[in-house]
């Protein structure tokens, strides 16, 4: 098993291989105590091994893994471009629900349009997404692994940047020039269980403004090296 998910890296060349000993880790994680011991702490996120085992091959992620995750990618942006900011997966529902006046509380220490760009994890129930507000382009585009069309997020994403330009800027947001865009040729899932590794993998790339590269083939090597990459707070 090793040796494949070994093979896999280097057959990537931007993908570092996973070594024995972080495979070691790895599976220490998944299947070396207890289902509800604390494996990582961070940005007020708890991981226990249940929530890290959703990263097993054939499942699905659940909140507390994608909102650890999509808190790596805002940390390292504090240390090289582009800025970025996230919501974390209550941010939509809720949006959805009350409107920005419900969520005015959640930016009160940061201010969007000084970033260049904002993601937010979408959970359509069994399916999970991403929306990214990219300020310095402009648009607001969504990536949805099976191809979906979603233009009520998109447009209820126009009306919030809008209604927190007036909020914080006391003057209103021009969107004569602003795009919304669903992305279609994207790397497409193509089983009924990888929705929330493609989202990650989906904001890793647009977090560095990078071309994606990667396909249905490379989520068992994108599990692992997630597990990894959460249970040590750190990026490879």
């Amino acid at each position: 098993e090793v040796s494949e998910d070994e093979a896999i890296g280097d057959e990537l060349d931007s993908f570092p291989p996973l070594t024995q000993q972080m495979m070691d880790e790895v599976e220490k994680a998944l299947s070396g105590g207890p289902q509800l011991e604390t494996l990582v702490d961070g940005f007020n996120i708890t991981l226990s091994r249940k929530d890290i085992q959703t990263l097993k091959d054939m499942t699905w992620l659940n909140d507390e893994v994608i909102n650890f995750y999509f808190n790596l990618l805002m940390d390292r942006s504090k240390k090289c471009a582009p800025s970025i900011h996230i919501f974390n997966t209550f941010f939509y529902p809720r949006l959805l629900k009350v409107g920005h006046q419900g969520l005015a509380r959640w930016t009160r220490k940061v201010d969007l349009f000084a970033m260049d760009l904002i993601m937010i994890p979408i959970h359509l129930g069994m399916h999970w997404c991403l929306a990214a507000i990219d300020v310095r382009a402009k648009t607001i585009t969504y990536y949805d692994s099976l191809l979906g069309d979603n233009h009520q997020c998109t447009n209820a994403l126009k009306e919030y940047i809008a209604a927190e330009h007036l909020a914080k800027k006391k003057a209103p947001l021009d969107l004569q020039n602003w795009k919304l865009i669903i992305k279609k040729d994207i790397p497409e899932q193509l089983n009924g269980c990888d929705c929330g590794v493609f989202t990650c993998k989906y904001a890793e790339y647009v977090s560095q403004d990078k071309t994606f590269d990667f396909d249905q083939g490379d989520m068992p090597y994108f599990r692992r090296r997630m597990i990894w990459e959460m249970i040590n707070k750190t990026l490879l």
